[in-house]
């Protein structure tokens, strides 16, 4: 890393360590409290913040947000593992939950990210973003998957770098400080993101996620926490009452573009390519996650108005099961409505007579499996692992 290329800008500056084994890294900079806008963002801005609001309403709308929720999270799951090098689609993933088979090390990542994620929220109630919450999450993210060796749940003690395979600390394309600078790095992370600052939120979670980039404060899962946390902000600060935004989605497909944003914030302490690609994706994706929610809810309530007529309760609970997951087994019906096995079965086969679902071919065990094809497809359009 050559110091030259990282100037003292508003944001930090590269310099060498001191020491017998003195090295270059990058020294962050408080986050700035205030940040002026040209007028292009400034529109994209207010586009972004409409498209987020009309998100947040259909989350109020939702009859029970966590029954729907799954697939959203699922989405953001495999799109922000996906940048790491995994390779696990959504359908992959529904199959193994109706199977009930073990996953594998993609999917495994797929599912910690989920888990993470859903005890975050589940705290956010309680808990302000803080360091506890940051040690916590990175330690559900890791724990159980490739990385779990690498200290899930602590702070890094050794220094760490970015780069192509083979890199060293001399070649690597960014260092980030010294782990003797992570205490009063993250202590200003922590105040901006309990702050209000003289921005607008969306902006103000942009500078939260680079700075978090930027430390890079753990031995891996920084980039997944790092995504997890655009939107767990969005959630504590009140501007979404659950998960439905996936932006990995968007950084995944840009990202090229988003690396090079990241680089121009240290480079020359210009954030605004990054907060413009942030903002784009907040946009569309808060259009395309209203428009699937939109259409599941319609789906349930036309499949529950069918299930209804079956005279059976627990109809009603397999229709909202294949919301959750959208491939139905007997097995995954005995466990979680309690019923026994012919009545899984029966009920399966109704709801199949009545088109709601379609048997798909067996599994590798010989089970029977179906798939509710409308949700499906309403769920995985777009999958990028698929």
């Amino acid at each position: 890393m050559d110091a030259a290329d990282f100037p003292r800008t508003p944001f930090g500056e590269a310099r060498p360590t001191i020491g017998p084994h003195a090295y270059v890294a990058y020294f962050p900079a408080p986050l700035p409290r205030s940040l002026d806008l040209p007028a292009r963002l400034v529109a994209l801005l207010a586009d972004a913040e409409a498209a987020l609001g009309r998100l947040a309403g259909v989350g109020q709308l939702l009859p029970n947000p966590y029954l729907l929720i799954r697939p959203y999270l699922l989405r953001e799951a495999v799109a922000s593992t996906m940048i790491e090098g995994t390779r696990a689609s959504l359908a992959e993933i529904f199959e193994l939950g109706a199977a009930g088979d073990d996953p594998n090390a993609d999917v495994e990542e797929v599912l910690a990210y989920v888990d993470a994620m859903e005890w975050a929220v589940s705290e956010a109630a309680r808990l302000p973003l803080s360091i506890r919450m940051l040690l916590e999450t990175h330690r559900r993210l890791l724990s159980g998957v490739r990385g779990a060796q690498r200290r899930p749940g602590e702070f890094r003690t050794t220094q760490n770098w970015i780069g192509p395979p083979g890199s060293t600390l001399a070649s690597a394309s960014f260092v980030p400080p010294p782990p003797a600078e992570l205490a009063d790095a993250l202590a200003d992370w922590e105040r901006f993101a309990n702050e209000d600052p003289d921005m607008p939120l969306l902006v103000q979670d942009a500078l939260l996620h680079i700075q978090f980039e930027t430390i890079h404060p753990f031995l891996d899962g920084n980039g997944r926490l790092g995504r997890l946390l655009l939107v767990l902000f969005l959630i504590i600060r009140g501007r979404l009452s659950a998960p439905l935004l996936y932006l990995s989605a968007d950084i995944e497909r840009e990202r090229d573009r988003y690396y090079a944003a990241l680089r121009a914030t240290r480079t020359d302490g210009d954030p605004l390519p990054w907060i413009e690609l942030f903002l784009e994706a907040a946009r569309s994706q808060s259009v395309d996650a209203v428009q699937r929610a939109e259409r599941i809810i319609e789906l349930r309530e036309r499949y529950r108005a069918t299930a209804a007529k079956l005279g059976s309760v627990n109809a009603l609970g397999v229709v909202d099961l294949m919301c959750e997951n959208p491939i139905v087994t007997t097995r995954l019906i005995e466990a979680r409505l309690g019923v026994a096995r012919p009545t899984a079965l029966r009920l399966l086969r109704q709801l199949e007579a009545a088109d709601l679902l379609d048997e798909a071919p067996q599994g590798a065990r010989g089970q029977r499996r179906y798939v509710a094809r409308e949700l499906m497809d309403v769920v995985t359009a777009g999958d990028p692992a698929a």
